[in-house]
């Protein structure tokens, strides 16, 4: 049984399968790296993470392709505001980033392109939508596509001519320069005095790419000029993923992606995410409360993936309890987890669980039923059904491994939780409650971060601090 998954593109639910009859090619909209990613965005990077594994777990092998925006308007501007260097400051959240996927368990990609190391290719694309008359140079330097050029135009997002022409988009209007219709998009865009040092030499004069064109140009790099699934977070749809449909189909004449797969806003309590309202979480912030990675991964995956997700403490809560309970059963059966780079595919007695990931990817049933079987299995267990029974125990510990590693969540035996705390992990705690207490917040907050990427959160109480692993 193979994978079935929602298409934003039929609005069906559709096979997953590679075209190559070899592995599954996806491309994944990665951040744009100003600054801190928040939970909302992270609901996107864990579930595209689900879907990468319950891949691996079936058997299937994949090639996972996710970028890094590193030059548009935001990252120019704010390593202006800033003083530094724009692949400094991108290199700083970049890192940032990196570190809070690994504290959430996201399988590294394959290939992670960024887009300043691509102009090249950006260029070379830019170069053939001109030559193919689905592009123009306008007067002050700038490169647009032209709309209108491509029929098919709207069919992702289904959008009528009007609301096209007429988006009020927020992106979209930072790519606006002097274009023919107001539906056009910037492929290239002229060197402008607020762009200081960032700007590069093109055939039509210095400046830099548009957003979109980015994503073209490295999909089409490292998995072809059509490849078996795009994705991202439902607020790409339109334009950034109508707009790299557009592009690279006017240069190939193929289908660019053959499934899109969209993930659903995050609210918190209730609300919509906004620096207004102080909501935009981040893994840090969440830290300074108590919280944990995997419990914070756990609550992304309670939600269905096509529906908002409403974030609470509350919910952060029962999380922490579901994570206790499996902690409670790993302790149970004497299970061992394998933090090995190869996921298992043996589930066992668990198949319920992959059956319920593999029908497109419905993680709230599959927790569903993990509990139900976790509880069932503890029954058996007590009842004496495993004692001298080896193949069946271990068939039992495979499986729990299986829904593990198909749901990306870290379960250890509460005999396996005592670790020793290093010194140098001890030394930069003590030195960053010495720099709260001397009320150097900036400090005490690099030294926050610092023990986050090596994998230790604080937690502070009114006399003094404690130490636990992040996973």
């Amino acid at each position: 049984m193979g994978l079935k998954l929602y298409d934003t593109l039929t609005r069906e639910v559709r096979d997953i399968f590679p075209m190559d009859k070899s592995s599954v090619r996806f491309y994944a909209c990665g951040p744009t790296v100003y600054g801190p990613a928040h939970v909302g965005n992270f609901r996107t990077f864990v579930m595209q993470d689900v879907f990468r594994r319950v891949l691996e777990t079936s058997g299937q092998s994949t090639l996972h392709v996710r970028n890094l925006t590193d030059v548009d308007d935001k990252t120019i501007r704010q390593s202006q505001e800033e003083g530094i260097k724009l692949e400094d400051f991108t290199a700083k959240w970049t890192t940032r980033f990196q570190n809070d996927c690994g504290l959430l368990n996201l399988m590294a990609p394959h290939v992670e392109p960024s887009a300043v190391s691509h102009i090249p290719e950006q260029i070379i694309l830019i170069e053939r939508l001109i030559e193919k008359d689905k592009a123009y140079q306008a007067k002050d330097g700038s490169v647009y596509f032209r709309v209108e050029a491509f029929a098919e135009y709207g069919r992702l997002s289904r959008l009528a001519d009007r609301e096209i022409t007429t988006s009020d988009n927020v992106r979209e209007i930072s790519d606006e320069y002097d274009r023919d219709s107001a539906a056009d998009f910037a492929l290239w865009k002229a060197r402008k005095s607020e762009d200081g040092e960032n700007f590069w030499d093109s055939p039509w004069g210095e400046g830099r790419p548009g957003w979109h064109i980015e994503c073209s140009a490295m999909s089409m790099k490292y998995l072809g000029d059509s490849f078996d699934l795009h994705s991202g977070g439902v607020d790409l749809i339109f334009p950034h993923h109508e707009n790299e449909i557009a592009q690279s189909e006017s240069v190939t004449g193929k289908t660019f992606a053959r499934h899109w797969f969209h993930v659903a806003h995050l609210m918190v309590e209730g609300q919509k995410m906004s620096k207004s309202l102080g909501n935009l979480y981040t893994l840090s912030d969440l830290a300074e409360k108590g919280y944990q990675p995997q419990e914070i991964r756990y609550l992304l995956l309670s939600g269905n993936y096509r529906q908002s997700l409403n974030f609470t403490f509350d919910s952060l809560g029962a999380a922490r309890k579901a994570i206790s309970k499996l902690t409670d059963f790993a302790s149970k059966i004497d299970f061992e987890y394998d933090s090995g780079s190869s996921l298992k595919d043996d589930f066992g007695p668990f198949y319920p669980v992959q059956e319920a990931l593999l029908s497109d990817l419905n993680t709230p049933e599959a927790l569903g039923r993990l509990f139900r079987l976790v509880r069932e299995l503890t029954e058996a267990w007590n009842r004496g059904e495993f004692k001298d029974e080896t193949d069946k125990v271990k068939s039992l510990r495979n499986g729990f491994q299986s829904c593990l590693d198909a749901l990306g969540l870290v379960v250890k035996s509460k005999s396996k939780e005592t670790i020793e705390i290093p010194f140098n992990i001890q030394d930069l705690a003590e030195k960053r409650w010495q720099a709260k207490v001397n009320k150097s917040w900036g400090e005490a907050d690099q030294l926050r971060d610092e023990l986050l990427s090596l994998g230790w959160i604080v937690k502070d109480g009114k006399e003094g601090f404690e130490l636990a692993k992040s996973d």
